[in-house]
């Protein structure tokens, strides 16, 4: 099952106060990205934040789980918590600050 381009629309509402949140369609799902940053993905219409300390310290209830068949387990955000969008901003903005900032890619000769 692909995610809704609602669910898409609502997530990037309840981050617009953040300024740089975008996402990237990456075979029908997608990529949520902070200042360039990947730091989650939304499967299936649910949400799932790269494991960080301060996700962690965030989450009530810790759900860690695969965002698809394969995947390294990341941090499951519950939709209810997506209303809250004061919250949802400080767990996107406190993810992306403890992730490694993006290599340049190297120049092809």
């Amino acid at each position: 099952m692909a995610t809704s381009p609602q669910t898409v629309s609502f997530l990037l509402d309840q981050l617009a106060g953040l300024g740089e949140a975008t996402t990237k369609k990456m075979f029908g799902e997608y990529c949520l990205y902070l200042a360039e940053k990947p730091v989650g993905l939304i499967c299936d219409d649910q949400l799932f934040v790269k494991p960080t300390n301060a996700g962690k310290n965030m989450l009530v209830k810790l759900v860690e789980a695969p965002p698809y068949p394969g995947a390294k387990n990341h941090y499951l955000v519950e939709a209810d918590l997506w209303e809250s969008a004061e919250w949802i901003q400080k767990l996107i903005k406190a993810t992306a600050s403890e992730l490694p900032v993006k290599k340049p890619k190297k120049a092809k000769p």
